[in-house]
């Protein structure tokens, strides 16, 4: 019997994702083709088109959150010790920076990927594997970079925001990269066996859920439009290395917040 791996389902789920995400944006294209909207309508927003169905899968999302994904999270938090949280927290990080290292060298930064392979190297070696962030003490901080920013170096559009079923706000530029990210390119994932892989994830995404708790205090206003204009400001802060000189995502009614774990 052939055995499927945990990365091939992933891929499985994420390939139907992206399908119906075709067919939906096909079908929406068409009807708004075809049906003139009526006065008094409220105006699309250009950035958020299906604005309609992001907000029902925001509530499906919202609703596992709320029911179960924050109790475990708010537990973790309340019964972990603050040192042992960040030290999963800075483990989980240094094994991005293979991922930071490798899209580095695909966008020509010779000094980001140098920065990515000096932390990863510190911090396995004199941080325990990981579990202390010595490479930050040595003035090199971490400088995050994905198969998303890759393709925006490079010219590609990020698309309509989208917000997606169990995965969150994203874009059709940032679902490709998670992808890449996650099934073509290298990644000390690889190693990890089943069903321990497996562990580790549940704990990764428990541990980031954990520390974006107390950022919920921030939230304001309509919190679809908070969460679409924070992580649509974040990636847009990401594709230009910190150099955004105006926010085009905001509007006088919007609240926005900038939210580094997006």
């Amino acid at each position: 019997m052939t055995k499927f791996s945990p990365r091939g389902w992933l891929a499985a789920m994420q390939l139907a994702a992206a399908f119906a995400l075709v067919f939906f944006a096909g079908t929406a294209t068409a009807q708004s083709a075809a049906e003139p909207a009526s006065e008094g309508a409220r105006a699309v927003n250009p950035q958020d088109p299906y604005e309609n169905w992001n907000r029902k899968v925001y509530t499906f999302n919202d609703t596992i959150d709320r029911w179960a994904l924050r109790p475990v999270a708010q537990t973790y938090r309340t019964f972990t010790p603050d040192i042992v949280d960040r030290a999963i927290t800075n483990f989980f990080n240094n094994l991005s920076e293979v991922r930071n290292f490798t899209n580095s060298i695909f966008q020509l930064k010779g000094e980001s990927a140098i920065v990515a392979a000096g932390r990863f190297t510190y911090n396995t070696v004199f941080g325990l594997g990981g579990l202390i962030d010595v490479a930050t003490a040595f003035d090199l901080p971490e400088r995050p970079e994905d198969f998303g920013q890759t393709l925006g170096y490079w010219g590609v559009g990020s698309g309509p925001y989208l917000m997606l079923p169990f995965l969150g706000p994203s874009s059709p530029r940032h679902f490709s990269g998670l992808g890449a990210d996650g099934f073509v390119l290298p990644s000390l994932w690889d190693n990890v066996d089943s069903p321990y892989n497996y562990y580790a994830r549940g704990v990764q995404i428990i541990d980031k859920r954990a520390d974006l708790i107390p950022a919920e205090g921030f939230v304001s206003g309509d919190v679809y439009i908070f969460v679409r204009n924070a992580f649509l400001q974040r990636r847009e802060f990401l594709i230009n290395d910190g150099m955004v000189t105006q926010d085009p995502f905001a509007s006088e009614d919007d609240d926005d917040l900038m939210l580094d774990d997006f």
